[in-house]
């Protein structure tokens, strides 16, 4: 009788104390209707109902060091108070199921749309709101259902990855680093084929710097032909050729380029020929490099200033050594061992992020500096103390402990950034005697 009412006080629990400080960012009501819009709100009393496993994923993101059980225990998210009850990792996994991914793509969604543009907006470059895009790739655990969804990326020679990746590619507020869509796949599919999904997020009046592997026409053409005022920016290849049509400045022309037979295949809309500025820049100690961009009015956009601009995109670059160095605590593969579960806990790892970041410009309008120059390590660990600590304070010292954390905010703060700076892209590879362990059809039928 007693058990039938714990459970009981499960099923009506609000959400966790311990997560108070993404309370006021994730309304109940968005986490309410995650559920029911894509029908998987709890009907039965359950020792983890759904709106406490939504919970239990966010928690996974932030606390990659325990076990899935662990955060479930150490965030209160089992039962209220803790009275003397547990959950065993077979329930969790039956819940995460239950769940599945998309109420967390829902919350992901609805919550991005509404902090990234905001965010966008309030730093805007010449009345254009910036934006960031492009891919990377994760590593997912080696169960045979994750090889064979995902796939294995293959090297040179017929070599094969140790562990199967998911790829994935992201549009961000650039100056921010919020994420403002996400999407995610298979390995064997490229970058541009998952960034078809973020280019309708990008609002009017705007500008996407986007890596040179997105230098396509069939890719570029729409992003800017299907709003108002959406323009791109983009560094020219080796191989990129054009007829210059005038001159606009000092190494400053407009350009005309064919479109590919192969582009015009996969849209036939395209024109056989379009037109760009390019624009030519040095900076000291590397050799000569070509902008091209949608940024046609010379007078209205210098050319000095487009260089400079188009250097922030590295900022995507440490978004993802954000994610993968300290969300991720570079463990070699996220937890997942199935697809879908997989797909749930990226949603929550990339909503974890914003959720941190979202606190970051926070703190960096009461430091009156920009959201860059805010520590992300000091941040993250921040928000895990708090996690940890108000699961066993009393609601009464949550505030005034917060208020506490935030006074010191000068540690947040970062030194300026050195433009003299300069690293060179270079890796270190880990040596070993021992040979590389590689998968066999024979691996998981033995056991």
């Amino acid at each position: 009788m007693r058990l039938h009412k714990a459970l009981a006080c499960v099923a009506e629990a609000p959400r966790p104390a311990s997560l108070d400080t993404f309370r006021k960012d994730i309304p109940a009501p968005w986490v309410q209707q995650a559920l029911e819009v894509t029908g998987t709100a709890t009907l039965r009393r359950r020792r983890l109902p759904a709106e406490l496993v939504v919970w239990l994923v966010l928690g996974m993101a932030l606390f990659r060091d325990r076990s899935i059980v662990a955060v479930a225990e150490s965030l209160d998210l089992v039962l209220p108070g803790r009275r003397g009850f547990s959950v065993a990792s077979n329930a969790v996994t039956q819940a995460r199921t239950r769940l599945g991914a998309e109420p967390l793509k829902w919350l992901f969604d609805t919550s991005a749309a509404q902090w990234s543009h905001a965010s966008a907006h309030r730093h805007r470059w010449r009345g254009l709101a910036l934006y960031g895009a492009d891919g990377t790739t994760l590593r997912v655990p080696d169960s045979p259902e994750n090889r064979e969804h995902f796939g294995v990326p293959r090297g040179g020679r017929g070599a094969t990855g140790a562990y199967p990746q998911v790829r994935l590619a992201a549009l961000f507020a650039l100056r921010s680093h919020l994420i403002v869509r996400a999407s995610f796949g298979p390995c064997r599919a490229g970058e541009a084929t998952y960034a078809r999904d973020l280019w309708s997020a990008l609002p009017d009046h705007s500008l996407c710097i986007v890596d040179r592997n997105f230098l396509a026409a069939h890719t570029l053409l729409p992003l800017a032909r299907d709003g108002t005022q959406r323009h791109w920016l983009i560094r020219a290849k080796k191989n990129t050729r054009w007829r210059v049509l005038k001159r606009l400045g000092r190494d400053d022309d407009l350009v005309e380029m064919k479109v590919s037979p192969h582009a015009r295949k996969k849209d036939p809309s395209l024109p056989t020929t379009w037109v760009a500025r390019a624009i030519r820049y040095q900076r000291r100690g590397f050799q000569p490099q070509w902008l091209l961009t949608s940024l046609l009015d010379a007078a209205a956009y210098p050319a000095r200033e487009i260089a400079a601009l188009y250097h922030e995109r590295w900022e995507v670059e440490l978004s993802y050594d954000e994610i993968k160095t300290e969300v991720l605590d570079r463990e070699e593969a996220i937890r997942s061992k199935s697809p879908k579960r997989v797909e749930q806990e990226l949603w929550g790892i990339l909503l974890a992020y914003n959720l941190v970041r979202l606190e970051m410009e926070r703190v960096a309008d009461e430091a009156r500096v920009e959201p860059t120059r805010i520590s992300f390590i000091t941040s993250l660990h921040l928000i895990r103390d708090e996690c940890i600590w108000s699961a066993s304070a009393s609601p009464g010292a949550i505030p005034r402990h917060l208020r506490q954390l935030r006074a010191n905010i000068a540690r947040f703060v970062l030194p300026p950034r050195r433009s003299e700076r300069r690293y060179p892209r270079a890796v270190k590879i880990k040596m070993s005697s021992y040979p590389c362990k590689r998968p066999s059809r024979y691996t998981w039928a033995a056991k």
